[in-house]
């Protein structure tokens, strides 16, 4: 197991978090948030269940509004910017979800046309043909063009499901514990892939996880979400060879048990 580059921190900043606050009635869920994501970098978003780790994406992607504070992606302010604006900024990021989203009634070549379809009109049928071949190729599943989700393991179905999220070429990544539910085996082909996307596509990723083989794989950089606020960010090195007693629940969680 070995532990990626740090980050660059000379790099453009993609996204820009300040101060966020962001409340359901008298339950605050985070406050005085603040992190950055630098062009190129693997971020891995650590936290325990319920401290605001999908709120905090939510917000990102602008289907929840901060309270207060700065949330600035690729630019543009979240929260300032037109419904339209909006929808543009989403296509430029990608989300790989837990469960992989696949449509069950839907080919493999079917899940991975439908956002073209819907979102790059542009695109002749040897272009969308010719996409759907390199995202299957990048995840090394060429074979299951023509195969139904019913028929792929979870491991194949979570490839898939960063396939079809890459296909649109976004310039941020989203990945939501990418490794959960797989075998340890699995998991380490996923987190070569994650790797493999960031270096074939160039994107800049916030990876969520409780896996910390996975956060020391594909992480250049580690962010602890606690108390409502980024209470530690480093490398893994700098947050779980330190003795940190914030950090050491999460490492015996995953290598004491």
């Amino acid at each position: 197991m070995t532990a990626k580059n740090m980050t660059d921190f000379s790099a453009e900043k993609v996204i820009e978090i300040e101060a966020l606050n962001k409340a359901f009635g008298s339950y605050q869920v985070l406050e005085g948030a603040n992190l950055n994501l630098y062009k190129g970098e693997n971020l891995v978003v650590l936290g325990k269940s319920g401290t605001g780790k999908s709120v905090l994406i939510k917000i990102i992607v602008g289907l929840l509004r901060p309270d207060s504070g700065l949330v600035n992606v690729l630019g543009h302010k979240v929260d300032e910017i037109s419904y339209q604006e909006l929808l543009d900024l989403r296509l430029r990021i990608g989300f790989s979800f837990q469960n992989s989203a696949l449509y069950d009634s839907m080919t493999v070549r079917d899940n991975l046309e439908f956002p073209l379809v819907r979102n790059r009109k542009d695109l002749t049928k040897s272009e969308v043909n010719a996409l759907i071949e390199e995202m299957l190729d990048a995840v090394g599943l060429a074979q299951t063009i023509n195969q139904m989700p019913s028929e792929l393991s979870g491991g194949q179905r979570k490839r898939i499901g960063i396939a079809r999220t890459l296909i649109l070429k976004p310039e941020i990544m989203l990945y939501d514990e990418p490794t959960a539910g797989l075998d340890p085996i699995t998991s380490k082909e996923i987190n070569k892939l994650i790797n493999d996307v960031q270096e074939r596509y160039h994107t800049s990723a916030i990876i969520i996880t409780h896996d910390l083989t996975c956060a020391k794989e594909v992480g250049n950089r580690v962010a602890m979400l606690m108390e409502r606020r980024f209470e530690r960010q480093g490398s893994f090195e700098d947050i779980f060879n330190s003795g940190d007693q914030l950090a050491q629940p999460f490492y015996d969680y995953n290598f004491i048990q």
